[in-house]
């Protein structure tokens, strides 16, 4: 199971979620940025730093 919790990139969130696929992982923490930090293009550099960022739970 990965994990990926939004704080570790974005301060003061406490958003995160789980998937055992860790592309499953990459794509909701991506919707999300979309949707609560209202980014309307999550660029190659940022997707580096959110897999960075997930680990196993």
């Amino acid at each position: 199971m990965k994990t990926f919790t939004c704080g570790s990139l974005v301060p003061g969130c406490d958003w995160h979620t789980q998937h055992e696929d860790e592309a499953e992982v990459v794509r909701r923490a991506v919707e999300h940025l979309h949707s609560a930090h209202e980014e309307e293009k999550v660029r190659p550099d940022m997707v580096e730093r959110i897999k960075e960022r997930v680990k196993d739970a």
